[in-house]
């Protein structure tokens, strides 16, 4: 039995490093494309604040998934908000 609850926890730290990793980068990278589009500014400046952004973006999604209740809840605050992310990111850039 404590075998098992050995290797439980540690493939959650491992599922919750994976997301943080992973998951906070594809979350950072979908946010700055979506800035730079509706940052109402020129592109240059817009792009430049969205790329600066995307550290502190990226910094509480680490945060985020080592604070959560459990690893499906880590991955499921770093998923749903990148889908957010690229779905914006497709409406805007359908429009522009």
């Amino acid at each position: 039995m404590k075998l098992n609850r050995d290797v439980r926890y540690r493939l959650g730290v491992a599922s919750r490093a994976i997301a943080a990793i992973v998951g906070g980068y594809a979350l950072a990278a979908a946010s700055t494309a979506v800035l730079s589009l509706v940052l109402p500014m020129p592109r240059v400046d817009a792009v430049m604040t969205a790329t600066l952004l995307s550290f502190t973006v990226y910094a509480c999604a680490a945060i985020w998934v080592f604070a959560a209740r459990d690893a499906l809840h880590a991955w499921l605050g770093i998923g749903v908000p990148t889908v957010v992310m690229g779905l914006g990111l497709w409406l805007f850039r359908s429009a522009v």
